[in-house]
């Protein structure tokens, strides 16, 4: 397979004068479970960090309270849960419909769990939800599980996180396969569904729609930490409702993470960087890349 290489980085549109929230993209964040508030948190965090013009995060409704108390910026709605406190699909699904036709793009994935209504709820994003989509770590392990083909049940543009392990699984091999050839397994899988985007995390992160690869440049030893990844899918969910496509959006959000990663590990260091302290340099992210020659805003 013939991959061209990309260096280059897109840049965001120029915002008018007038400007007004709807113009920016409206991002559904379907995250969260018992014990999981915090995924869903940074999730929604990330995405009104990165410009979007409206978030609503939507999770197990006991985490909900929690997820609200986060961060006031962005809107919550709880979702009716099963025993274990994970997102009940059937019963959800009237829901997760009326919110995600309001939506621009969907993020879904950080701190669901893996239950046959995680299943159920990423199957009916991908044939029924007609919406741009970013998936995560329990939307892409449901899909591990025997589920791959749901990836081409579609035609709306859809982008993967995973890290190596997520993406082994996803292919049916090893993490030692994976970090072996990251960019050629990436852009493998990638080219067996269109149209898909894999962002295949880690030291270089790889973004490749199959036919395109792009390396970052960006990041740092210290996020390797929970709660970075849920960080980078509302970065990239932010960044498709500002109307970049797919692979362009997912290329500036991995820059923008791992530059952000980088202004943290100046204030806070290698060890004691923690997911909550690269959503805080996010605005500074974006904006030293908005005065970068070679991108601009």
């Amino acid at each position: 397979m013939s991959v061209q290489r990309i260096e280059s980085l897109p840049s965001l549109p120029a915002r008018p004068v007038d400007s007004n929230k709807g113009q920016f993209g409206h991002v559904l964040v379907l995250a969260g479970s018992r014990g999981m508030a915090g995924a869903a948190a940074l999730c929604g965090a990330s995405a009104i960090r990165s410009g979007a013009g409206l978030v609503r995060v939507a999770s197990a409704a006991e985490v909900q309270p929690t997820v609200a108390s986060f961060e006031p910026s962005y809107m919550t709605y709880p979702l009716p849960q099963d025993d274990d406190g994970l997102i009940d699909f059937a019963r959800a699904r009237p829901a997760i419909e009326r919110l995600a036709s309001a939506a621009t793009v969907i993020a879904a994935g950080p701190g669901l769990g893996r239950s046959d209504g995680t299943l159920g709820l990423v199957r009916w994003l991908l044939e029924a939800s007609g919406k741009p989509l970013v998936l995560d770590a329990d939307a892409l392990n449901v899909l591990a599980e025997g589920h791959v083909d749901l990836l081409a049940a579609g035609d709306q543009p859809v982008v993967i996180t995973p890290h190596p392990g997520e993406m082994a699984r996803l292919i049916g091999g090893t993490v030692k396969d994976i970090q072996a050839a990251r960019v050629e397994q990436a852009a493998t899988f990638a080219g067996r569904f269109n149209p898909l985007t894999v962002v295949l995390k880690g030291t270089g992160t790889v973004v490749t729609d199959g036919r395109r690869a792009y390396v970052n440049t960006t990041g740092n030893p210290g996020m390797a930490t929970g709660g970075t990844g849920d960080c980078l899918t509302g970065v990239i969910a932010a960044l498709i409702g500002q109307k970049l496509p797919a692979f362009e959006a997912a290329q500036l959000g991995v820059y923008i993470h791992g530059l952000a990663g980088d202004i943290a590990k100046d204030h806070n260091g290698v060890i004691g960087l923690i997911a909550g302290d690269l959503v805080d340099a996010l605005p500074d992210a974006f904006e030293h890349a908005s005065q970068d020659p070679d991108i601009g805003f």
